[in-house]
């Protein structure tokens, strides 16, 4: 058995039992106002704003901490281009040969369907990838509950955008090989999200929709 790694000292935050209240509930507040937007300005972002971003995402908890992710940030108008159409492609293929009819039916008060201007609108694309395992001196070592760990650094993801006041959207064109072969990532990753980035239009509209309740969303045991 290999020897136990390095530990520092952890450095709590701890705060008092008001001032944790009060943090939640503004954090909670704040994250409910965040809402899925298609609706995209050109109004440039500093790079520096999205490097934060994602290095938010890079401190997500990870399987054995191995980090299985690559985060592909593009602002190149041509690949941007590119993306967009491959994905149109597959998105038209999708809403007329592949989703059932519920399924189209659940879509239909958001307001979806194959076009997909924002991919090119949008000063930012992130695509997220995730590595299902790295080499290691020419030998393939395993990655750990890479979807887990992944999914999780997306989560933060976006909340960093939110908090940046930017707006984003959840992209999962079906299937996104696609991706793989216009940013040629290497044969150990895999596309996972793609995420444009920027500010909302001046005229953006989202839907009306309403979250669960605590009630509802939550199980308390006592």
């Amino acid at each position: 058995m290999s020897k136990a790694g390095k530990f520092i000292d952890y450095n709590s935050l701890d705060f008092n039992t008001e001032e944790g209240l009060n943090r939640s509930k503004a954090l909670y507040e704040h994250a409910n106002m965040r809402r899925s937007v298609r609706d995209f300005s050109s109004e440039p972002v500093p790079f520096e704003t999205i490097q934060n971003i994602i290095l938010t995402a890079g401190t997500a908890p990870s399987g054995a901490h191995k980090e299985p992710w690559t985060f592909c940030l593009i602002s190149n108008p041509a690949l941007k281009k590119q993306i967009r159409a491959a994905a149109e492609k597959e998105e038209y293929e999708s809403y007329h040969n592949r989703m059932s009819e519920k399924w189209l039916k659940d879509l239909a008060p958001i307001g979806t369907d194959w076009n997909k201007p924002f991919l090119e609108v949008a000063p930012w694309i992130i695509v997220v990838f995730k590595r299902a395992f790295e080499y290691v001196d020419g030998e393939k070592w395993q990655n750990y509950y890479v979807n887990e760990s992944v999914g999780i650094a997306c989560g933060m993801l976006i909340d960093a955008i939110h908090n940046a006041g930017l707006v984003t959207l959840t992209h999962t064109p079906s299937p996104m090989n696609f991706l793989s072969k216009l940013l040629d990532r290497p044969d150990n990753e895999r596309p996972y999200l793609l995420l444009p980035v920027g500010h909302a239009a001046d005229d953006a509209k989202v839907p009306d929709l309403h979250r669960k309740s605590f009630k509802n969303l939550c199980v308390r045991y006592s």
